[in-house]
């Protein structure tokens, strides 16, 4: 971990990147990784033909996950393994087939083993898709190896 361990901004994406390489999920999915900061995280994704539901748009479900994905790299950023305790969304407007939505994950409270983070889902122009909220639980562990 080198100077990791000194330096949060450092853990934080060598966390990430650890946790990215294991992540096959948001892979075949086509995010990525934009930013990372501790209790912070930024993913994009392209809304591909096969992520558009029988209504034209992207399906709701892949939204969550791209939220999903960035709640996870925001909040394991610590290299404390944190699961999710709960989340919901609110969907504000469709995204479409080729629109590029960014999800942007700040952490707003954690204290103890829980924390609250907020994601907000956007698309290219900036207009917001969705609002996330996650609640998180840390377990046991750490991401990688601490020594």
């Amino acid at each position: 971990m080198n100077d990791a361990a000194n330096d949060p901004q450092a853990l934080a994406e060598q966390v990430a990147a650890a946790m990215f390489a294991r992540d096959g999920a948001s892979q075949a999915l086509g995010m990525r990784i934009v930013d990372v900061a501790p209790g912070a995280a930024t993913l994009a994704m392209r809304v591909r033909a096969d992520m558009v539901n029988g209504h034209a748009i992207c399906h709701g479900g892949l939204i969550f996950t791209l939220a999903d994905s960035a709640f996870a790299f925001a909040c394991n950023s610590y290299n404390l393994t944190t699961v999710a305790s709960g989340c919901s969304i609110e969907f504000l407007a469709p995204a479409r087939e080729g629109d590029e939505l960014t999800a942007r994950a700040r952490e707003r409270s954690a204290a103890g083993r829980t924390g609250v983070y907020d994601i907000e889902v956007a698309n290219q122009r900036g207009e917001a898709i969705a609002l996330f909220r996650g609640k998180s639980y840390r377990i046991k562990g750490h991401v990688i190896d601490p020594s």
